[in-house]
This record gives structure tokens, C-alpha cells and sequence, in this order.
């Protein structure tokens, strides 16, 4: 029985029991926006179901109990013999299991494919970021091992399969499995090509004998992962089992697990191999180009996975700010709260609005997508996994003192906010790899200004920024030092281009002015006054 001192009001109901796609107006006119006519139906029927289980009381527990119940390591059996096996709670396995049945693995044979997994990847995201990070890796590894169409045509019926199966038993008697990979070591870190890792080649074609270590290894509960290796002809990838064909485990001694700043329902491991048995995969010495792909791929979820914590940051705050009281009236009504979630909104659908628009390039294929994909997905992962974490700071903010408290929710999404960021090659890398595409490629250049090129026109911001932007491009002398600028504006560049030709106005024009015309200050919340801010808003409201 409550005192009665003890009245409860003026609280934000929570945020549940709502479909999280069909609440998301810029996701849902995304797919509608690429998705053929033919399977767009199913695909919506599809995303709307897992959206409702994504915002259950149930889910959402599941989400609450991966993170504060970790994985942990056990590297022996109560006889001593050697195992390194993680134990993880039940509500991992139950969020995995969901996300592989609901095809983020199975993206590549499907129509539409992309679209429809990088949408519930964006989904999915929001419950919890940490189970992403294997069904990532195991989505990713399809083109990585179609450089040995053998291997393909063994493994990429288990990868793309609707099934999770979570016993480690070999690949050969499982429905589905998932990918990991492991590339950096300590001494080298980004640099691969610093890799010590030897390769030593068997009498078996194509297999190997690998020593070393890995100092960053995902997903180490994997069935398999993709690492790289010096072989006597360079730096090679190789597949390597976790276990093997006669039912005897792999030599894959896991270390101990990475204690990170968030993430936690997640395991990264630090693993050494001695006497590990591995495939080759491609040639000896096209290592990097052999497993591009699979990094391509992976960047790409880093921008669906920012975009998915924006979003649920987004949503969170709208929807405390909607439902709080204060100085005699919404909180979402007062003009300096409504220019900061208006702010956000713009943030949160911008980069949704391009992460759906570089999965509809993978679903086409063609070659001027490849080229647009070449420039554009390490821009969009450099600049939108940046503007993740002070966003989500921002966010937590809007609810006062309750989204500095662990039950709000707020924290765990601060905490994975800086995570894209770093993964999958951190902002320097992101910004050299946009160097090296205008300097070797100059059809990804040209695809690139193609596309921003069909908004010219329509905003004199967009098109002042275009200008602005070969301006610069046209002199790449000592551009490596001003690499991030460039960067940053080629990624704005296409956003607002994109918002322009399919957002509502008041989403583009708030966003040509804030982002391009210079019309915004360094923090949210300094959107012109004088815009149609209620509307922005309103958008971003999480009502299904």
C-alpha cells in the first residue's frame, strides 16, 4: 500500500506494447520507397510483425536481461579438459533466435533482400545492439566466401538459413549457423598487413596450419569465422571451423573476454590459435581483397545499427516530452524543447533515410550502385555512427534526471552509442578508404555526384553545398589532413539530397538550413526558429 505522501503523477508511461516499424514513419516510407511492388506487401507484413515483437513488455525484458546478465567464459570442464565456451543467458539465445528467424541472415537470396533485413536490422537494434554483432557477421561472410564458389556453395545455404541453432556440434549436422571473424592483432590493429599470424599449408588442397593470435575476435560462440593469416604467399583468409568435420573440436583457445564499455550481452574474445585447422579461402596474399566484402557489409550495419539507437533514443525522449509536464504545459510544446527534439528528429531520419538507400543499392547490383556504394558506405559510416553518441547523450538529457537512471533505458543506449564508431575500422580509417576510392576509382566519384546531382535545383542550400563540395574535391593536394572535412560534407551532401527529393518539406527545409546553410549552431537545439518545427516533431512521435 503507497503512503500518502507517496502520489505518482506526472510520469511518461513506458514506451511499449507498440510496433516499432509501423511507429517509425521515415522507416516505413523507406521500404515503401525501395521495395519492389511485388514483394512490398509481404515484406510490410513481415516488418510489422516484428516490429510489435520488438516493442512487447516481454521483448523488451529479454533486452534488459542480456545486458545486465553478460556472457562469461569458461575455458575448461570440471576435469580440466579444455573447452573455451561462453555461457550466455537465456534471453541472448531467445533475441538471436528471433533475429535469425526473422531473416537477418538471409539477405542474400531473398527479393529485396537488403532492404527488407536492413529495416529489421534497424528493428531489431532497438530491443538490443548486442546480438547484432553475430548476426552481422554472419550475414556478412556470404560475399567473402563466394571468392571460392566451393565454399560458397557448402556454407551459404547454413548462413542464410532462418534457423539458430546454438549447439556446438559440426557444421555439416546443423540447419544454420553463425559466422564470426577475427582480422586485428595487437601489434597492428587497423594495419592488417602488420598481421603475424602464420599460415602453414597442409597436403590437403587449400588447407592450412595457423599460429598466432587475434586480439579483437567477434562472436567467438560461432560455428565459424573468417580470419586472416601471412601464408607463404601474403596475407590470405582463411575459414576456420570452430569444430571439426569427425566431431573433435578445433585448437581455438579463448583467451578471455573483452570487459567494453557497452555492449555487454555481446562476448568479444582475444583467441590464439596453435595448430588450428583452416580453409583457405581465395588466393594466398588477396587476403584483404578477399574479406572487403565481408567488411563492406559489416560497415553498412554499423550505419543501420547507429541509426536504430538514434531512432530508439529519438523515440524515447519524444515520447517523455509528449506525456511530461512542466511550466504549465507539455513538455513537447515548449519552443526550446521543441527546436531540441525537433533537432534530433532530423538527425535520426536523415541517417535512416540513407542507411535504406545504400541497402537498395546492394539490392540492385548494377554496376553504377557498386560505384555509389564504393564512396558512400564509408562516408555514411564515418559521419552517422559519429553523430550516434551525442545524439543519445542529448536524448537522455531530454528526460532530465530519469534518463541518467539505468531503468529509463537511456544509459545502455549512451553507452552503445560510441560503439559503430569504432568497429569495422574507426573514423580515420573510414575517411582514408573515401581517399583512396576518389583517387583509384573515379566512377565511384562519378556515381556519387549522379545521385546528390537528381535534388539540384530544389534547395538553393543543397545546391550551394554542391558547390562548395567540388570545389573541394578539386583540389586533393595535402587532402588527407582535411580528409575528415571532406568526408563529412560528402555524407551531408547526400543526406540532405536525399531528404530533399523524398522527406517532407519541413524535414528538408529544416535540414538544408541546419546542415548546409549554416543556419544551426554546434548543439542541438539551435534549429531556426522561424521553422515548421512541430511537424518535425510530430513525425518523429513513436505512434503506430
Amino acid at each position: 500500500m503507497a503512503g500518502t505522501t507517496h502520489t505518482v503523477t506526472n510520469q511518461a508511461p513506458p514506451l511499449v506494447q507498440y510496433d516499432v516499424f509501423g511507429a517509425d514513419r521515415a522507416l516505413v516510407e523507406a521500404v515503401e520507397r525501395h521495395l519492389d511492388p511485388d514483394v512490398l506487401e509481404e515484406g510490410r507484413s513481415e516488418l510489422s510483425g516484428l516490429g510489435r515483437t520488438a516493442g512487447s513488455a516481454q521483448v523488451q525484458e529479454w533486452g534488459v536481461q542480456a545486458n545486465e546478465h553478460p556472457p562469461r567464459l569458461r575455458t575448461h570442464d570440471r576435469y580440466g579438459h579444455r573447452v573455451d565456451e561462453v555461457d550466455f543467458h537465456p534471453a541472448w539465445h531467445r533475441l538471436l533466435g528471433k533475429g535469425v528467424s526473422a531473416g537477418l541472415t538471409a539477405a542474400w537470396g531473398r527479393p529485396g533482400g537488403h532492404v527488407r533485413r536492413a529495416a529489421a536490422f534497424l528493428v531489431w537494434t532497438q530491443v538490443e545492439a548486442g546480438n547484432g554483432c553475430p548476426l552481422s557477421m554472419t550475414h556478412a561472410a556470404v560475399p567473402a566466401l563466394r571468392a571460392d564458389p566451393a565454399l560458397a556453395a557448402e556454407w551459404e545455404p547454413r548462413l542464410t538459413s532462418m534457423v539458430y541453432d546454438r549447439a556446438l556440434r559440426p557444421a555439416g549436422e546443423k540447419a544454420g549457423v553463425l559466422f564470426g571473424m577475427g582480422m586485428t592483432e595487437k601489434q597492428g590493429g587497423s594495419d592488417v598487413r602488420a598481421n603475424t599470424t602464420a599460415a602453414r599449408p597442409l597436403a590437403e588442397d587449400g588447407a592450412y596450419e595457423l599460429t598466432g593470435h587475434k586480439w579483437f575476435c567477434s562472436a567467438p560462440m560461432s560455428d565459424a569465422f573468417l580470419v586472416l593469416a601471412q601464408a607463404p604467399g601474403g596475407l590470405t583468409c582463411f575459414l576456420v571451423p570452430r569444430v571439426l568435420p569427425d566431431g573433435t573440436r578445433n585448437v581455438f583457445l579463448v583467451q578471455r573476454l573483452k570487459d567494453k564499455l557497452g555492449n555487454r550481452s555481446n562476448a568479444s574474445a582475444e583467441v590464439e590459435f596453435d595448430g588450428t585447422w583452416a580453409r583457405r579461402v581465395g588466393d594466398e596474399g588477396a587476403g584483404v581483397r578477399t574479406i572487403i566484402g565481408m567488411v563492406a557489409a559489416t560497415r553498412l550495419d554499423c550505419v543501420l545499427g547507429s541509426a536504430g539507437l538514434m531512432r530508439q533514443a529519438v523515440a524515447q525522449a519524444v515520447h517523455h516530452c509528449t506525456h511530461r509536464e512542466a511550466f504549465g504545459g507539455r513538455l513537447a510544446d515548449k519552443p526550446l524543447m521543441r527546436n531540441v527534439l525537433a533537432d534530433l528528429a532530423l538527425e535520426s531520419e536523415a541517417a535512416t533515410t540513407l542507411a535504406l538507400r545504400l541497402a537498395a543499392a546492394y539490392d540492385d547490383g548494377g554496376e553504377q550502385e557498386r560505384a555509389l556504394l564504393r564512396i558512400a558506405v564509408p562516408a555514411a559510416k564515418y559521419w552517422v555512427t559519429k553523430r550516434c553518441a551525442p545524439l543519445a547523450v542529448e536524448a537522455a538529457e531530454c528526460l532530465g534526471g530519469n534518463g541518467y537512471v539505468e531503468e529509463s533505458g537511456m544509459p545502455r543506449l549512451v553507452r552503445e552509442s560510441p560503439l559503430n564508431s569504432i568497429w569495422e575500422g574507426a573514423g580515420n580509417v573510414q575517411a582514408l578508404d573515401v581517399l583512396r576510392a576518389l583517387r583509384r576509382e573515379p566512377g565511384a566519384l562519378d556515381a556519387y555526384l549522379r545521385e546528390v546531382g537528381q535534388a539540384r535545383g530544389a534547395d538553393h542550400r543543397l545546391d550551394g553545398a554542391i558547390k562548395n563540395l567540388l570545389s573541394e574535391l578539386a583540389d586533393l593536394e595535402g587532402v588527407e589532413g582535411r580528409a575528415r572535412r571532406l568526408v563529412e560534407r560528402l555524407a551531408l551532401v547526400l543526406q540532405g539530397s536525399l531528404l530533399v527529393r523524398y522527406a517532407p518539406p519541413e524535414v528538408a527545409d529544416a535540414f538544408c538550413a541546419a546542415r548546409l546553410g549554416g543556419d544551426g549552431g554546434a548543439a542541438f537545439g539551435t534549429l531556426p526558429h522561424t521553422l515548421d518545427l512541430a511537424a518535425v516533431v510530430e513525425r518523429a512521435r513513436p505512434v503506430s
